[in-house]
């Protein structure tokens, strides 16, 4: 064999070495690391995400799903767990993992509507006919009344719950997010709000420290759990839950079992998410890891948002899921009690108010 032949051959060797190494590379796994009720949600997002990257990148990208309370969640991060994105219950649990040094500063700006793709609400999920008649926030404290819900210490959706339950007696002002017009009253209303007297409104800590102390029988660790806790082992008359989970009871446990009702007003969630930049850095997987998220605001991954009882960013999903997904007041976050970082520090860190007035039963 000459060595002209022999060269060749050798080029044709490690140009297949190089092709099967540019194979492998091209099979990307992403670990989504979510708060407990979106299980559904992101298996269907993660499959149809798959197929239209390798469509359009002839790729294969894999997402890997973990889920639990969104605070045990967001630790975990922190502690090791290597999660190429997270999409977590609230902006606290994203800006603990910012502060560990996981994630860039500005990432509410990485992403449309402060990186949260969706929106939702609390609401109750009622034994069918409503026997004890829970209509609104004030029913919760009749006597008798059991009350379902998760620890804010460790679930997301429970300090949703806890927040929307303090926010109604606080009577906080409400808005009409469905228009652009109520949208930004909301947001100059946050902007010029500077003291945050629901704190100390004695009203809500009397009621909110009633109902926590003699009406929850038990408190599971994640809003998933909760939803089991009251549907599948027949706890409680009344479940405070995500407006997802509410469906989801319905379509899993029987919807001649429950009814939904919604109260007079309630809070705006905005579960946010985010790139991890250290792990995609050192993993590789910038590029499909934003993409992937990207592909959250896309018209068909908002449909699927709607369908699945989430509050979709998007208009025209959103009106086309308007009859499961009522229009009622909302009251947000930023404006009732200055942002996620003030609440977190006064209700829910140790010492704080939740801390200062729930006994548990022993």
């Amino acid at each position: 064999m000459s060595s002209r032949l022999k060269t060749r051959l050798a080029g044709v060797a490690l140009g297949l070495i190089a092709l099967a190494g540019a194979a492998a590379a091209a099979e990307v796994r992403l670990l989504n690391v979510s708060y407990d009720p979106t299980r559904e949600l992101y298996a269907v997002i993660g499959q149809n995400f798959a197929a239209k990257w390798k469509a359009q990148t002839g790729d294969k990208v894999t997402v890997e799903l973990s889920n639990g309370g969104s605070g045990k969640q967001a630790r975990s991060v922190i502690d090791g767990l290597n999660a190429d994105v997270v999409t977590l219950a609230l902006g606290w649990d994203v800006t603990a993992i910012e502060k560990a040094g996981l994630i860039n500063s500005g990432w509410q700006n990485k992403f449309p509507n402060h990186a949260s793709p969706y929106t939702s609400t609390i609401a109750f999920l009622v034994r069918k006919g409503n026997p004890k008649g829970i209509k609104d926030w004030s029913d919760l404290l009749r006597p008798g009344v059991e009350v379902i819900t998760a620890n804010p210490k460790t679930s997301g959706g429970a300090r949703w719950s806890f927040l929307s339950l303090w926010g109604a007696f606080a009577k906080a002002r409400t808005h009409d997010f469905t228009t652009a017009a109520g949208q930004a009253e909301a947001k100059a209303a946050a902007d010029a709000a500077k003291d945050f007297p629901i704190y100390n409104d004695a009203e809500a800590r009397g009621k909110v420290s009633e109902i926590f102390n003699k009406h929850v029988p038990v408190l599971d660790a994640g809003a998933r759990g909760s939803t089991v806790t009251f549907a599948q082992k027949q706890i409680g008359d009344v479940l405070l839950n995500w407006e997802n989970e509410l469906w989801l009871a319905k379509d899993e446990f029987g919807a001649d079992k429950f009814d939904i009702v919604y109260p007079s007003t309630s809070i705006l969630t905005e579960p946010p998410v985010a790139v991890v930049d250290k792990v995609v850095d050192q993993r590789g997987t910038r590029k499909v890891a934003e993409a992937y998220l990207s592909y959250l605001y896309t018209p068909e991954a908002q449909d699927v948002i709607g369908q699945l009882h989430y509050r979709p960013r998007d208009v025209a999903a959103l009106n086309k899921y308007s009859a499961e997904l009522p229009k009622i007041p909302f009251f947000t976050i930023d404006e009732t009690y200055g942002g996620w970082a003030k609440a977190q520090a006064t209700f829910f860190a140790d010492g704080g108010i939740f801390d200062q007035f729930y006994k548990p039963a022993n």
